[in-house]
């Protein structure tokens, strides 16, 4: 088996076909790994999800990292990991434009509030549990593949 390194622009490629990645994040020295889906566009990793452990932990300590995985033929496979800050985006004046892409690129996908919660309602309405849409600004990426 052959292992190489993938080029920023293979990684790239990987994140936008893909929808599915583990998200870390660490508060106070502890690790906490999670699935999310996502949507790729203009350097971030858009998302949503109801306010829980994750969102809480974000907010403590923005610096996350997601790795996202392709299985190939055989024993291949390829893998992306992103070095990232979390960037939330609220739905109130100063980040309604944001908050709009964020819905906008999501919403390109079937499905796209799994496995996070229900659908929200169009367009997003305050209420003790609000979503939270988000973006991981993606500061480093890099990548690897086994080839057998």
């Amino acid at each position: 088996m052959l292992i190489r390194t993938l080029s920023a622009l293979e990684c790239t490629k990987l994140l936008a076909a893909n929808r599915v990645g583990h998200l870390a994040c660490a508060k106070d020295g502890q690790p906490y790994v999670v699935c999310v889906n996502y949507a790729h566009a203009d350097n971030h990793l858009y998302a949503f999800s109801m306010p829980g452990k994750k969102v809480d932990w974000m907010r403590a300590n923005p610096l996350v990292c997601v790795q996202v995985e392709e299985h190939g033929q055989g024993r291949g496979w390829r893998s992306v990991v992103v070095d990232g800050r979390y960037e939330e985006l609220p739905d109130r004046i100063g980040h309604k434009v944001q908050c709009d892409h964020a819905w906008s690129v999501l919403s390109k996908h079937a499905d796209w509030w799994e496995p996070g919660a229900l659908k929200p309602v169009t367009p997003p309405v305050s209420d003790s549990m609000p979503p939270v849409f988000y973006r991981i600004h993606i500061e480093q990426v890099s990548g690897r593949e086994a080839i057998e």
